[in-house]
C-alpha cells in the first residue's frame, strides 16, 4: 500500500525517489524535508563530500498547490558534485577500480555482475542514496505527524565511548523528546555533553591514525498506538520490518528492538513488562471494537512491541555501525585484474558516520511506521484515515 523506489549514483547528476501509496490531502512542507536533509549532512567526522553538497528537495509530482493527491510523489536531490565528474563521465575517462576494499560491497557487487571494475558497485552502494531515503522518511515523519507520532533518534556510543543517557529501552520513565533536545544541539548527536567531548577527541584520534569509527545509535518513536503490524504472518510482524528496515542502512551490522541482547541474560520475571492500572476510563485505540480499561507498564524493556505488533509504549530500536570500510591506512587487497596482492587505495570518506546514520535511521522507522499505519487505518486519503 505504501512504498518507494530510489536511484541515481554517488556521482552521477542526482539522486531520485518515487514514494507510492502516500493519501491524497497531506500537507507537504518543502522545508520540513530539507531539514531532515541538512540533519543528516551535520555531524562531526563527516568528509569532505558534505562540504560540496548542499543537499535540497525538488517536488517533480504527486503534490499540487502543497498537498498530496493521492499519485506517485516524485523528489529530486541534485549532487552539485556531480560538476566535477560530468566531463569525466562523458570522456569514459574514469580510471578502473580493480582492487576491491574490505568491508565494501566492491567484490561481491563485481563477482555478482561480473564486472571488471568496481566503480558501478561503489556508485550505487554509496551511502550517498541514503539523502533520498530521508527525504522519503520526511514525508513519512509529516504523516504520522497527522497522527500524534514522533520519531527521533541519539548516539548512544562512538568507538568505545559510551554515553550515560536514560535507558529508554528498561523503563517507562525516561522522556525521549528531552533526550531528542540534547542530541539535536550536539554535533556527535549525544545528549550526554561530557560523552560528546570525548567521542570527538575519539574521531579526532582516528583521523589523525587513518583509522574509522563505528558505534550505537537509539531510535525512539513515541505516540504510537496499540495494533500496528500484526502477529499472524511473519512478513507483518512490526519488529521484523523494523529490523530488516535499519540493517539495510549501510554499514549497520546488528539491530535490536529494546534492551534485547540485555533481556537475554535476565529470567523472565526480571525481563517482561508487567501491567499497572492507572484508570477505569476505556482506552480508546485506532480501529472499531471493544473498548478496554486504561493500563500502564512499570518497564519497557520490550522496546514497544510484543508479538509483532505495537502495545503502546515508545518503540525502541537499537542499531550498531561497524566502522567504516574506507580507510586513509590501507588494507591488504588482491588486485582482481591480476591476481596479485595489492593494498586499497583511500577513496574519500567519512572518518565516522554514526550521528548522520541515526538520523537515516530514524527515516527507515518512520518509514515502516506509516506503512504499518495506511495498513492499520486505510483510506485513500488524510480525511478518510483520520474517520478510521
Amino acid at each position: 500500500m505504501l512504498r518507494f523506489l530510489t536511484a541515481g549514483e554517488s556521482h552521477g547528476p542526482c539522486l531520485t525517489a518515487v514514494v507510492e501509496g502516500l493519501p491524497a490531502g497531506l500537507e507537504i512542507a518543502v522545508e520540513a524535508i530539507n531539514r531532515e536533509l541538512a540533519r543528516r549532512q551535520g555531524g562531526y567526522g563527516r568528509g569532505g563530500r558534505m562540504k560540496i553538497e548542499r543537499d535540497r528537495v525538488e517536488i517533480l509530482g504527486g503534490v499540487i498547490a502543497g498537498r498530496t493527491t493521492g499519485a506517485p510523489v516524485a523528489l529530486r536531490i541534485a549532487n552539485r558534485d556531480w560538476a566535477n565528474w560530468r566531463d569525466r563521465w562523458a570522456a569514459r575517462d574514469l580510471p578502473r577500480l580493480t582492487v576491491p576494499r574490505p568491508g565494501h560491497a566492491d567484490y561481491a557487487g563485481m563477482v555478482k555482475y561480473g564486472l571488471d571494475d568496481a566503480r558501478p558497485v561503489l556508485e550505487r552502494a554509496s551511502a550517498r542514496e541514503t539523502a533520498a531515503r530521508v527525504a522519503v522518511g520526511a514525508l513519512a515523519k509529516l504523516l504520522l505527524a497527522e497522527f500524534g507520532i514522533s520519531v527521533g533518534s541519539y548516539v548512544v556510543e562512538i568507538g568505545d565511548v559510551v554515553a550515560d543517557v536514560p535507558d529508554l529501552g528498561a523503563t517507562g520513565e525516561a522522556r525521549p523528546q528531552e533526550v531528542w533536545t540534547l542530541a539535536e544541539a550536539s554535533d556527535v548527536r549525544c545528549p550526554d555533553g561530557e560523552a560528546a567531548g570525548r567521542m570527538r577527541a575519539a574521531i579526532d584520534a582516528a583521523r589523525e591514525a587513518g583509522d574509522s569509527l563505528g558505534g550505537v545509535l537509539l531510535v525512539t518513536a513515541t505516540g504510537v498506538p496499540v495494533g500496528l503490524g500484526g502477529h499472524v504472518h511473519w512478513e507483518r510482524r512490526l519488529d521484523a520490518r523494523l529490523a530488516a528496515a535499519v540493517m539495510s542502512i549501510p554499514a549497520i551490522k546488528g539491530v535490536e528492538i529494546g534492551s534485547a541482547f540485555e533481556n537475554a541474560q535476565r529470567p523472565g520475571t526480571q525481563v517482561h513488562d508487567e501491567f499497572e492500572q492507572v484508570g477505569k476510563s476505556a482506552n480508546q485505540q485506532i480501529g472499531q471494537g471493544a473498548s478496554f480499561p486504561a493500563v500502564g507498564r512499570t518497564s519497557n524493556r520490550a522496546g514497544g512491541i510484543e508479538g509483532g505488533m505495537s502495545n503502546g509504549q515508545p518503540i525502541v530500536v537499537r542499531a550498531a555501525m561497524k566502522p567504516i570500510p574506507t580507510t586513509i591506512s590501507p588494507l591488504r587487497s588482491v588486485d582482481l585484474a591480476t591476481g596479485e596482492p595489492a593494498a586499497t587505495q583511500y577513496q574519500r570518506s567519512d572518518v565516522c558516520a554514526v550521528p548522520a546514520a541515526s538520523v537515516v535511521a530514524e527515516a527507515m522507522v518512520a518509514w515502516v511506521l506509516a506503512q504499518a499505519l495506511v495498513e492499520k487505518r486505510g483510506g485513500d486519503s488524510l480525511a478518510e484515515m483520520k474517520r478510521g
